[in-house]
């Protein structure tokens, strides 16, 4: 059950294992996407039916899912970033149970964006956990973890193909336990969770009264989804590529201290947070050095 492709490394390896009879997938329906909102499968679903393999793509769970579990004969079921909270007999349908694979190590970043809020946390490591679904959001029992380090470098995409990765060992040394009902879970320490909800385009807007550090971490985090930008004028700048700067001298945050060839360099409440990259309106990503040749910023003036 899945429909993002953080998911496909373990499908790879479920469709490819022999000991494996893989016999359906649960997703979500097609969407409109792109300029055109053209209904589009997501990538769980292109890939099962590249594979050939049975689909059911509800708008939301429900008894036809239940009837459609039984008829398949499905033993196990394993979740990830499939989008739905699933109810109690579904999740008892399947004889072996139903289990997820969630992209943080629980109790830590239980919820919806567990990867972006490892990284605006500045964690170190975060992984895998493969977990037992209850009906309680990411508070299940775990059987295991694979755990995956944070670069200093790490944005939201090259840090979700390191963990779509690390499911596949995980699942691999777990399955046979999995199958047989040979499991030894650990209950979370429900004292020690944090919660991570479902980021909005507003997260993207940068805040210069943050300090620079917590705000080059954003722009890390929102690299994929929904970017980094702020308003100049009328015209909304996205950005990327920041680094964090001691400036020589003092100045209100929001405030621009230099915009060149070298980047756009602008006060925070601690520091100063240096874009490399920019962003017109119906423009693209540029370097510094070419986005400066056609617009230009007034220094010292607010942003």
């Amino acid at each position: 059950m899945g429909a993002d492709p953080i998911a496909l490394p373990v499908l790879e390896y479920l469709v490819a294992d022999p000991r494996i009879d893989f016999a359906a997938v649960l997703t979500q329906p097609d969407r409109p996407s792109g300029r055109g909102k053209k209904l589009r499968m997501n990538p769980v679903k292109a890939w099962a039916s590249e594979h050939g393999i049975e689909i059911g793509d509800p708008d939301k769970p429900s008894d036809t899912e239940l009837e459609w579990i039984h008829e398949l004969g499905i033993q196990l079921a394993l979740v990830m970033a499939y989008g739905h909270i699933l109810k109690r007999n579904l999740l008892n349908a399947p004889l072996l149970g139903t289990w997820n694979l969630h992209a943080s190590l629980l109790p830590l970043h239980r919820g919806a964006s567990p990867v972006e809020s490892a990284l605006l946390a500045g964690d170190a490591q975060t992984g895998v956990s493969l977990m037992k679904i209850i009906p309680k959001m990411d508070a299940g029992p775990v059987l295991d973890i694979e755990p995956v380090m944070i670069s200093l470098e790490e944005t939201s995409p090259t840090l979700r193909e390191k963990l779509a990765h690390a499911c596949v060992p995980l699942v691999e040394r777990n399955i046979e336990k999995l199958a047989l009902g040979n499991v030894d879970t650990l209950d979370q320490d429900d004292s020690a969770a944090t919660y991570c909800s479902k980021i909005s385009k507003q997260d993207g807007r940068m805040d210069f009264s943050m300090p620079a550090e917590q705000l080059e971490r954003r722009v890390r985090a929102f690299t994929n989804w929904p970017g980094s930008f702020f308003d100049y004028g009328e015209d909304r700048i996205k950005v990327a590529g920041a680094t964090v700067e001691r400036p020589s001298a003092v100045a209100p945050p929001g405030t621009i201290l230099s915009a060149d060839e070298n980047g756009l360099l602008i006060a925070t409440s601690e520091n100063a947070i240096c874009f490399r990259q920019l962003q017109r309106p119906g423009g693209r990503m540029m370097e510094a050095s070419a986005f400066f040749l056609g617009f230009k910023m007034a220094v010292g003036s607010l942003v």
